[in-house]
């Protein structure tokens, strides 16, 4: 899908911001061609991490969001500009997944940080809940993993736009499911699929000594 006018202008002031303001290097090209549907996942160290992968991919990239964050009235014009699905936090949302499969069938992209929350520890990656794994394998697409580092971040929103950094974006190669597709209700092959992204998460951060978890809940 092509960008509208307004998104082209927020593409050009988000590229313009993350070029300067953090110096932002993209290592890798985007896999997917401009018609063919997947999902995104990145590991997630700020509130921003989306904007940075935006530096890769000149196509509308459809984020899930908490939705307390989509209803705050200052947040709610920009976030629906970019198309982003808003989705209830606390086990799985099911209107939100069913518009994200709907929206990655019709060759669309869908930007998921399946930690849940901001990682402000000093493990690699917190525990990934399934639901990338999930609309993957029911929207029968394939999964392109992201590894960001130097994101900054303050505790806040929008600090992290006062804060100068060195930031990296690394592209990975898609993961093909089509092997699991039939199994998309089976909690262990979800386990599975979410581990094999995980681990090419950390590959793309040259840590082969990360060990994936996964949350206990199939959360979205």
């Amino acid at each position: 899908m092509s960008l509208s006018p307004m998104q082209s202008l927020l593409f050009a002031l988000n590229y313009t911001m993350v070029r300067t303001l953090w110096r932002a290097k993209v290592r890798g090209r985007f896999p997917l061609a401009d018609d063919q549907g997947g999902i995104i996942v990145c590991n997630h160290r700020c509130p921003l991490d989306p904007a940075i992968v935006a530096l890769a991919v000149r196509r509308v990239i459809h984020w899930m969001v908490a939705k307390e964050y989509y209803e705050y009235p200052p947040f709610r014009p920009l976030l629906q500009y970019l198309e982003v699905i808003p989705v209830r936090r606390g086990g799985i949302d099911a209107a939100a997944t069913r518009a994200a499969i709907r929206l990655v069938a019709r060759g669309e992209l869908v930007g998921i940080l399946p930690e849940g929350r901001i990682n402000t520890t000093a493990d690699l990656m917190l525990p990934a809940r399934l639901g990338a794994a999930l609309m993957a394998m029911r929207a029968r697409c394939p999964i392109v993993p992201c590894y960001i580092d130097g994101a900054p971040y303050d505790g806040t929103t929008l600090g992290c736009l006062l804060i100068p950094a060195r930031v990296r974006l690394d592209i990975g190669q898609p993961i093909e499911l089509s092997a699991y597709f039939h199994r998309a209700a089976n909690r262990a092959v979800l386990e599975e699929v979410t581990i094999r992204y995980l681990r090419a998460i950390a590959e793309l951060a040259g840590r082969s000594d990360y060990w994936p978890r996964v949350a206990g809940r199939l959360d979205v």
